[in-house]
């Protein structure tokens, strides 16, 4: 059995790009079936009727969605008959379409499921994992199942993809905003377990971690008790540190920053031997750090200004 899938086609060019490779391709490689993701198929965000149709007479198989699932209302009125349309599983409050569907592909079963991911997504939707496991349980016989997780972050991809692993016949990312070119066969579970890690506990042995999902934990901040979820010491003087090493001192030097502030650990991230760690980290660095500490400050000053 030969998949072929398409990632995000984006408007009219990319609706003209399967219109002219995809005949080709399925020639060449003697593909069984073709899946894409058309969430941004119409005018660069959402699915309009006639494009899904259009698409679909062009030869793809089966379309998957994404966080643009809705962009174009007119979906409401065409996904239920729809029977090539797969939106995400994990949408709350939305009767209409299905987040997962069987196809017979000459008597073999291909499912095709399509998972919204939440790492600096605004949609509000059930957990991923939990969405996908219970599909899982549903399912009473064997098939070829693939799974477009539509998402930002590679990382979530990577950990949903080893929760899965020898669940599923294949997990793709999509996204248009960020591509996934890691694309790997998986040979081991969830745990880090046989992964050279760093983090280490004090007397040295590994500190492995595992993926676990939906876990709440409740704290009383009156009693003094702090949310910081870890087995390790924290270092909050050297993070400190690390953050005037960067602001005060202007500095991606490693040298400075082992000599200045007697912080070691960072000559491991250096780069091609130039004693910095680059300017890729600092920059990301500086803008994780503006969103989080120095735009809030900013926002909190202007509406104090204008009370």
């Amino acid at each position: 059995m030969r998949i072929l899938f398409y990632g995000d086609i984006v408007g009219k060019v990319g609706r003209n790009a399967i219109h002219l490779s995809l005949p080709r391709l399925v020639n060449k490689y003697q593909i069984d079936f073709v899946i894409a993701n058309g969430e941004n198929a119409s005018h660069g965000k959402g699915l309009l009727e006639k494009h899904y149709k259009e698409l679909v007479d062009d030869g793809v198989d089966c379309l998957t969605l994404g966080n643009h699932w809705h962009s174009k209302a007119q979906i409401d009125s065409y996904i239920d008959e729809a029977d090539q349309l797969v939106r995400p599983l994990n949408l709350l409050k939305y009767p209409h379409g299905v987040g997962s569907a069987l196809f017979d592909v000459g008597g073999v079963p291909i499912r095709v499921t399509n998972i919204l991911l939440q790492s600096f997504m605004t949609e509000e939707v059930e957990h991923p994992v939990s969405s996908l496991k219970k599909l899982l349980l549903e399912e009473s016989e064997p098939c070829i199942h693939f799974v477009d997780i539509h998402g930002e972050s590679t990382s979530e991809k990577q950990i949903f993809a080893y929760e899965f692993e020898g669940l599923v016949t294949a997990i793709v990312g999509t996204h248009t905003h960020v591509q996934t070119n890691d694309a790997h066969i998986l040979n081991n579970g969830t745990s880090t377990v046989g992964h050279k890690i760093r983090p280490v506990y004090k007397d040295g042995t590994p500190a492995h971690t595992i993926y676990v999902n939906q876990v709440v934990e409740k704290y009383d901040i009156s009693k003094g008790e702090f949310p910081i979820t870890t087995l390790r010491p924290i270092a909050i003087k050297s993070a400190i540190k690390e953050i005037l090493w960067i602001y005060q001192d202007q500095s991606n030097d490693l040298s400075v920053l082992e000599e200045k502030h007697n912080i070691m650990w960072w000559r491991d991230w250096e780069v091609d031997n130039t004693n910095t760690i680059g300017q890729y980290f600092i920059y990301f660095f500086i803008s994780c750090t503006y969103a989080a500490m120095i735009k809030p400050v900013i926002k909190y000053k202007y509406i104090c200004g204008n009370i």
